[in-house]
């Protein structure tokens, strides 16, 4: 095995059930984070994310010394890079936690060195990515102006995991790896091979870049289609779940279901950087991302129809995540709602979410009352579904009866 200590950089919902997984397969870890009490909760054996049996991994593997977390970087012959990359106002990508890493690895650099943008990334950042290193290492030769012969290679290989299957898909999917050059493609399925039982796929770096942001735009629009089509199908008196079953029934049709918007770290995001690149001609995507961003004003509306019914409205808002049964509130719809809600100041409003110990500050500020979901129905006269939590699935629907019910994921 030639890759014997790799560095993650980054230890949220990406990095760290990767360097969880790498370190299973016997190859010492070291995790980095900025973040202290993540870094001493990792050395615990213990996780501050939510997912499904990642406790149990990380456990075992600081247990047998495979798996440590620091807040420097420290030499490793592989450095995996998987921090956030954001919007900036203006829905312009933001590259500054890439660039931040960058800087931070640059001193212990090597020769021979491998290093992976794993971060979504608009077209181009895995370049700007060796260009920073570059510029920190000038002792150093980096692919863009020595190829195959650099000392440092460089690749992007963009995570394609759904939260809540993490473990299993990053062991079991096809990875796309893209290399600043030839070497540097073959450099990185060397290391992803130790762990990935998919194909790795070979392409260049900007492909490789756009493929993830293609994945997450066909979801977004195909999304966008269903949440147009729920909003057209309540102007027009139809059930949206039952139009959607039927016409799914072609065999040629697979419409996905709507909701309350879109969230999340990737789907929510990704799109923007196409049309950021490419404005003139991302027409179709700029217009389902719209579509999408809209629906949580459509949601407030009804909500706010509703409370007029009531002298005094009781709004029981069912989930903060930005999907079901995970804790990651990132450009969550649903957490976009209950503040917008509570904002407008139409009634006492409470937030069920099973997967958070508590609610963000700011809801407690503007009001927000965290509540068991047994409390919630019992005290609320309108019940507001925007997450579908299995919690909330094995509710009984004739607690519901006297109640009015805006269900958004279509669990009722």
């Amino acid at each position: 095995m030639s890759f014997k200590k790799v560095s993650v950089i980054g230890l949220g919902y990406i990095g760290l059930p990767t360097a969880a997984v790498v370190a299973s397969r016997g190859i010492e870890v070291v995790g980095v984070d900025v973040n202290p009490k993540a870094v001493d909760t990792i050395n615990q054996g213990n996780i501050h994310i939510v997912e499904p049996d990642l406790d149990i991994v990380v456990r075992g593997v600081v247990s047998t010394g495979n798996l440590r977390a620091t807040t420097q970087p420290e030499p490793a012959e592989a450095f995996m890079i998987a921090v956030p990359t954001p919007f900036k106002e203006g829905h312009s990508p933001d590259l500054s936690y890439i660039e931040a890493a960058a800087n931070a690895i640059a001193p212990v650099l090597e020769k021979g060195n491998l290093v992976i943008l794993e971060s979504t990334s608009p077209v181009g950042a895995t370049e700007k990515l060796a260009a920073w290193l570059k510029a920190a290492r000038p002792d150093l030769t980096f692919p863009q102006d020595s190829g195959d012969a650099a000392d440092i290679k460089v690749a992007h290989c963009p995570e394609r995991v759904l939260p809540g299957y993490v473990l299993q898909e990053l062991v079991a999917n096809d990875r796309v790896i893209g290399g600043l050059s030839k070497a540097c493609s073959e450099k990185a399925v060397e290391l992803y091979k130790t762990f990935v039982r998919g194909e790795c796929i070979i392409t260049n770096a900007r492909t490789a870049e756009m493929a993830k942001l293609t994945e997450n735009s066909f979801r977004d629009v195909n999304i966008a289609f269903a949440n147009e089509l729920s909003m057209i199908s309540d102007k027009l008196k139809i059930n949206v779940w039952e139009l959607i079953r039927l016409a799914n029934r072609h065999p040629r049709v697979n419409i996905l279901n709507p909701g309350p918007g879109v969230g999340g770290h990737c789907i929510a995001v990704d799109p923007w950087f196409i049309v950021d690149s490419c404005p003139e001609e991302a027409k179709i995507i700029r217009q389902a991302r719209l579509t999408n961003d809209s629906k949580p004003h459509y949601v407030i509306e009804q909500v706010a129809k509703a409370a007029d019914e009531f002298k005094r409205p009781v709004i029981a808002c069912l989930g903060l995540a930005f999907k079901a049964d995970i804790d990651d509130l990132r450009e969550s719809p649903a957490l976009q709602i209950v503040e917008e809600l509570a904002s407008k100041n139409i009634g006492q409003i409470f937030a069920v979410e099973p997967n958070v110990e508590s609610i963000p500050e700011r809801l407690v500020h503007a009001g927000v009352e965290q509540m068991t979901l047994e409390g919630a129905i019992e005290r609320a006269n309108i019940i507001v579904v925007l997450v579908d939590h299995k919690q909330f699935k094995e509710t009984d629907s004739k607690q519901l009866a006297t109640k009015v019910v805006i269900d958004t994921r279509g669990i009722f």
